[in-house]
């Protein structure tokens, strides 16, 4: 198929991580359009300057399975440093998709409804945060741009909050599901790092903590194979105090080609019996391995 709409060799299959930029995208400087063929060219300003970026042949998610890879873009840089790109096959790029009539997204730079009716969407997010609320410098600030495309449904990032320790620290579970498959993948370092493309990672901001004013990245980690769960308690680091605040945010890496997605919520608040009991019966009956376990 794309042979004849990109004259261009090198082709090489990626995630749906496009680049990294200084500051972040806006619509005025980041432009997306899609052809008839679901290939999209995205026109944006990089660590590397002005580039051109021809993304396809990927859409939606698979659940985990040894049996094959999961979805990717199939990525071609147009411009290096600013340099013009060459022509498209046969002329003219021509764009066929249509304003976005998709479901609301954070982090969301641009997108549009493609002649088909599936969704492209350009995301844009400091992922690459420290933990513990420490102030980023160099690579660890950049603003990473992501592409997504879908139809139907969007994946769900389920969040709850209790305490853990009779009251002593707050707690958050959850799970990821697509399709009401949960989302996992099968290996990682010793770290916790994604060593598939499966590997789903959610990634924790806290807001007018202990860190500081504002949002704060606290931590991330990846979902459980095979449930597709996760816990994790806002504890003191080291040298570092704890976490709490006064809300927290998720932000989940979205599988295969589908959309990151955020959830953002108050904090649980002072300690509750009643209800913290009612969390560790749910949490066992539903979030609850060998990892995660109500405390």
């Amino acid at each position: 198929m794309l042979a004849a709409v990109l004259a261009l060799p090198g082709v090489a299959p990626a995630s749906n991580l496009i680049d990294r930029a200084t500051v972040r995208p806006t619509q005025a400087t980041l432009k997306l359009r899609v052809n008839k063929e679901n290939v999209a060219l995205l026109t944006y300003k990089g660590l590397a300057g002005r580039r051109r970026v021809a993304g396809w042949d990927a859409v939606n998610a698979i659940p985990p399975t040894r049996a094959r890879d999961q979805e990717r873009f199939k990525l071609r840089y147009l411009d290096v440093q600013g340099r013009p790109a060459r022509r498209f096959a046969g002329g003219t790029f021509v764009n066929a998709c249509r304003p976005y009539t998709g479901p609301k997204l954070s982090w969301l730079v641009t997108g549009c409804t493609a002649h088909d009716g599936s969704w492209w969407a350009v995301q844009a997010w400091q992922r690459a945060l420290p933990n513990y609320g420490l102030r980023p410098t160099g690579d660890l600030a950049v603003w990473e741009i992501r592409l997504s495309h879908w139809s139907g449904e969007l994946p769900v990032l389920t969040m709850k909050q209790d305490w853990s320790y009779g009251g002593r620290w707050e707690h958050l579970y959850g799970s990821v599901t697509y399709r009401g498959r949960p989302m996992y993948g099968f290996r990682t370092t010793s770290r916790g790092a994604p060593l598939d493309r499966f590997g789903v990672l959610v990634y924790i901001d806290t807001f007018n903590s202990a860190y500081g004013r504002g949002w704060r990245r606290e931590n991330s980690f990846v979902t459980h194979n095979p449930r597709g769960i996760f816990c994790y308690g806002l504890y003191p680091h080291r040298s570092r105090p704890k976490g709490k605040g006064a809300k927290y945010r998720a932000t989940m890496v979205g599988p295969g080609a589908l959309p990151d997605i955020v959830w953002t919520g108050n904090s649980v608040g002072r300690y509750n019996t009643k209800r913290d009991r009612a969390a560790n019966k749910e949490q066992a009956a539903r979030f609850s391995d060998k990892l995660c376990r109500p405390n």
